[in-house]
């Protein structure tokens, strides 16, 4: 059984592997423009984040209706069970599903069917997180964020992502500050593209508790400083970040420099059937290529759970972290 662990950068929609897309485009008569999956796989072949973005968009008008999305989502807890994921807390990309003409709720109760029962089938607690494409306006995050008022019990917080360049944390200040009175959790994509300073901003103006990716603080070292002091978790994404050529080999990673700095990393798998793993195989492939050590592992398997938005069940948190430390590798 591979090491305990949380996941807190994943989203569900990038865990649409090829024979799944291939399923629901039959189940709902969506005309893909590769022949099978084998070519599909191939597309799998990213220059940049833009470049997979047109794709991970284009794949997500298979997804249709409430058991497209539970099925997916069943999908993913299966994969990271079997990866040792005891804990998800998954983002979601409603702006993507709702101009394509669904509804909130279908979005939603169809993840729902799935995430409600994921601890009874998998062994996998779950929490769900509402992210705003950053590429889209301030105006239409707020709209989503009113058309999910309705199912804010199962919404735990709300994240930033898309493409980062161009799009600084700034322009969402609104959302956020009222995602904030709300009760949501806040968390952002920064620093994966964009430069440290959008991870300065989400900070100071966005008040997230998270920063995903962030890789990019290691050229601020007053933010490091900060980082360290405030405790704030970073959701880095290894795999992910070479196959977007954000770090040109797994070698080159930041990673080690990170951990000897003192922040608070994790680990996880992004988009995982598009960047060639799940979970355990980016706690794998760091171990091999950095040469991470056992109790490095165990560190960032800690951080994790650490991370993780389980202020409501301590319980379940120290449970978890005690599962961690009895771990034989």
């Amino acid at each position: 059984m591979p090491l305990p662990k949380a996941e807190l950068h994943l989203h569900i929609e990038g865990t649409l592997e090829p024979e799944l897309a291939f399923d629901l485009a039959a189940r709902n008569g969506v005309k893909l423009r590769y022949a099978d999956t084998e070519e599909l796989r191939e597309a799998y072949r990213f220059e940049d984040l833009q470049s997979f973005l047109n794709l991970y968009y284009e794949l997500m008008t298979v997804l249709r209706t409430e058991r497209d999305f539970e099925d997916l989502a069943n999908a993913y807890l299966a994969r990271a069970a079997a990866q040792g994921v005891r804990h998800a807390e998954i983002f979601f990309d409603p702006q993507a599903h709702l101009a394509r003409g669904l509804d909130m709720g279908t979005v939603v109760e169809g993840l729902w069917a799935a995430l409600g029962r994921s601890e009874e089938n998998y062994g996998v607690s779950t929490r769900l997180i509402l992210c705003f494409l950053r590429d889209e306006s301030a105006d239409s995050a707020l709209e989503t964020l009113e058309a999910a008022r309705p199912y804010l019990d199962r919404i735990t917080g709300i994240g930033l992502d898309s493409a980062e360049v161009g799009h600084p944390p700034a322009k969402f200040r609104q959302v956020y500050e009222t995602a904030a009175g709300l009760g949501l959790r806040r968390v952002a994509h920064a620093g994966e593209e964009g430069p440290p300073e959008y991870i300065t901003q989400s900070l100071d103006l966005l008040g997230i508790e998270r920063v995903d990716h962030g890789l990019r603080c290691m050229e601020d070292p007053e933010l490091v400083e900060r980082l360290v002091r405030e405790r704030v978790p970073l959701t880095l994404c290894p795999l992910s970040n070479v196959r977007l050529r954000t770090v040109d080999t797994l070698a080159d990673h930041p990673l080690p420099a990170m951990l000897e700095a003192g922040l608070l990393c994790t680990v996880n798998s992004d988009d995982p059937a598009y960047f060639g793993g799940y979970a355990d195989d980016n706690f794998q492939a760091v171990h091999e290529s950095l040469g991470l050590t056992e109790d490095r592992l165990r560190e960032l398997a800690r951080n994790s759970f650490l991370a993780s938005f389980l202020e409501d069940d301590e319980e379940r948190r120290a449970r978890y972290l005690a599962e961690v430390d009895a771990y034989v590798f």
